[in-house]
């Protein structure tokens, strides 16, 4: 009768553990996901200048986005990832454009500036060259931060940027106490996998289909990629 009882007594107290980190980790997003410049804490972050390129960033919030922005993110998006995507990208794109609107998604604008005025002054900025989509979501039941899209036009890439731009991920996602970064890449878009893989030392994910299962991963034409912080979030997300 005591055995019964104190197993009783262990459950509860388990699931109080359990529901205490879910509530824990749900003010955890809700916190990040409310702040609407993640730049403010990275302003050093604001302007980039290297290899012929100066560039300043700005953020932004899936509905609060002018239409100009909505068309360039569309047509930069036909630009870079129609190729990849192949016979897919009319469902793809129909599914990134209701992404791109979200409340919950939040961006990173990359325009152009004189190299001769670096510092980027709100005043000489000029055309958009680029974007990151992420968002602070869930996978597993780990906090995270989801990048749906790392974008830059062809003349601007090879640079360092998106590399650069990866780093700021890392760093608001550390900022907020998320416990890793993910994303998904097409298979098909070699210099993207090896971009990530080689470059950013992110690895597959124990949740992309190639992990989950081998036998039909073929039929798959992506991988989910991550980078976690921590090892239990490891646990999870990698092994």
């Amino acid at each position: 009768m005591e055995s019964k009882r104190v197993q009783s007594r262990d459950k509860k107290v388990k699931r109080k553990e359990i529901l205490e980190k879910k509530k824990t980790i749900d003010e955890l997003i809700k916190a990040a996901s409310s702040q609407l410049d993640h730049l403010h804490s990275f302003t050093p972050f604001r302007h980039y200048q290297r290899n012929g390129l100066s560039v300043h960033l700005e953020s932004g919030c899936g509905d609060n986005l002018s239409s100009p922005v909505k068309q360039y993110i569309q047509n930069l998006l036909m630009v870079n990832m129609e190729a990849p995507y192949g016979c897919e990208w009319p469902t793809e794109e129909k599914s990134k454009r209701r992404e791109m609107v979200a409340p919950e998604a939040r961006y990173l604008f990359v325009r152009e500036v004189p190299i001769a005025d670096g510092n980027g002054s709100v005043e000489d900025k000029g055309p958009m060259v680029g974007f990151v989509h992420f968002r602070f979501t869930l996978e597993e039941e780990v906090p995270v931060v989801y990048v749906y899209e790392l974008q830059l036009e062809p003349r601007v890439q090879g640079k360092g940027l998106g590399k650069f731009l990866m780093q700021l991920i890392e760093l608001i996602a550390r900022k907020n106490r998320m416990c890793a970064v993910m994303l998904t890449v097409q298979k098909a878009n070699l210099s993207a996998m090896n971009f990530y893989l080689s470059k950013l030392r992110y690895v597959i994910s124990s949740i992309s289909p190639s992990r989950v299962d081998p036998l039909t991963a073929v039929e798959k034409s992506y991988e989910i990629l991550c980078k976690v912080f921590d090892d239990e979030s490891k646990a999870v997300l990698e092994v």
